[in-house]
């Protein structure tokens, strides 16, 4: 019979697409985790993985194996959840992907779900748009925070949370003003830190300077934020962030926060989790507290 830990190592491969990498994650040695997968292929009579000098994917059988496996794991973490439940109190671990734009917020769903679920552990990982979706089909997030037009409605629940907004926080020196508004032409003027060229933050951003015909003086780019609003505070330079951050970090001593307008910039960002019956409580709660908030 297979075990559950067995398809616990094998998701964990589809993931990494590495032994290496997915023993780490597993918290075992590489030539255990190599063992126990070469144990399960001959418990079975069929080659699970195809392998040369490195990891080359898996058989078809194997393939099959993970779809199979996906789908147990599932239903075995949401059976552990429902025992769990103890006077409506729901309790248990779940993966939330969040873009960076919306770690904040992210963090804010947490406090308000733990309030609520104290029994709940929630772990946010950074990850791109693409990411969270291929997480979310893989299992290995249990939900995601993105932008809706980077998902697929039909195979995912989509709940509206907030519209992003923009704004330039740009050192006190540097600042054309410090109180109003300023031009996305007026920023692009300015020395910025942004994020990197392939993330999707940084595509709204080119296309909005495209659009306009300006070139931003990008000098640093960056996979997080924390590395621009360092700059920022220490005068090297401006960065454009999403509204909900600069409110949720409050005062930025040493800088300006200025709205960023002509054009307004919105773009929509929703919690995004599998359709499936049943589903985790503990997204179920997630799903709830998020309707609570828009009503």
């Amino acid at each position: 019979m297979i075990e559950l830990r067995d398809m616990q190592l094998l998701i964990a491969l589809a993931r990494h697409q590495h032994f290496a990498k997915a023993a780490q994650a597993c918290g075992i040695s590489q030539p255990a985790f190599s063992m126990r997968i070469r144990n399960l292929e001959q418990k079975l009579g069929l080659a699970i993985v195809r392998r040369g000098n490195r990891f080359l994917g898996f058989t078809e059988q194997g393939e099959t194996l993970i779809r199979r496996a996906r789908g147990i794991l599932d239903d075995a973490k949401a059976l552990e959840q429902e025992l769990s439940l103890v006077d409506g109190q729901v309790s248990g671990r779940i993966t939330l992907g969040a873009i960076p734009t919306a770690l904040a917020h992210a963090s804010h769903l947490c406090v308000q779900l733990h309030q609520a679920h104290p029994g709940i552990v929630v772990s946010i990982e950074s990850a791109t748009s693409m990411a969270i979706q291929q997480g979310i089909e893989a299992g290995s997030m249990d939900a995601g925070i993105t932008y809706d037009d980077s998902v697929s409605p039909d195979l995912l629940d989509v709940r509206h949370l907030y519209d992003e907004e923009y704004v330039l926080l740009v050192p006190e020196a540097m600042a054309p003003k410090t109180a109003g508004s300023i031009s996305w032409r007026a920023a692009a003027d300015l020395p910025l830190s942004l994020l990197e060229p392939q993330m999707q933050n940084r595509r709204i951003l080119n296309r909005m300077f495209d659009e306009l015909g300006a070139v931003p003086r990008v000098i640093s780019e960056t996979n997080g934020f924390m590395a621009s609003l360092i700059m920022a505070r220490e005068g090297l330079c401006a960065t454009i962030l999403p509204a909900v951050l600069t409110s949720a970090l409050g005062d930025l001593g040493g800088t300006v926060v200025l709205p960023l307008t002509e054009p307004e910039l919105k773009r929509s960002i929703c919690l995004v989790s599998p359709v499936r019956t049943p589903g985790l409580p503990a997204v179920e709660a997630l799903r709830r507290l998020v309707e609570d908030d828009v009503q």
